[in-house]
């Protein structure tokens, strides 16, 4: 057994998951907005993908307007990939990773997120 295979491994951040909200917070296809440690997250619930229910946990804060908007854009999707539209620039989100399509430099935190019975979780580093 190699010692620095032992290392790296502890050393990877454990996630632990908090809850966040109810179930009955979600608005379907839409964004909705929580506080999370002083930061918003915008959540957004797609109840009906090609792939099944869809939940995502995003920044809220938009960084072109450093707004926090992006919980009231458009949901939509984009050369195969679900997006959301930030309302001030119209600049797209990918919501599965957070990368900007037009903008490629611009870039919002993601968290992973689930359902658990009837509480939305996220993760968060423990």
């Amino acid at each position: 057994m190699s010692q620095p295979n032992a290392v790296r491994a502890q050393s990877l951040p454990a996630t632990a998951w908090q809850p966040l909200c109810s179930t009955q917070d979600l608005v379907a296809n839409s964004g909705v907005v929580a506080w999370l440690d002083g930061e918003q997250i915008a959540l957004f619930h797609l109840p009906q993908t090609l792939e099944g229910e869809k939940l995502f946990a995003i920044e809220n804060r938009d960084p072109k307007s450093g707004a926090n908007v992006i919980g009231r854009g458009i949901v939509g999707q984009l050369k195969g990939d679900l997006v959301i539209a930030s309302p001030l620039y119209k600049q797209h989100f990918r919501l599965a990773d957070g990368t900007c399509l037009e903008y490629p430099e611009q870039r919002l935190r993601v968290w992973p997120v689930r359902l658990n019975g009837d509480a939305v979780e996220i993760g968060v580093t423990a």
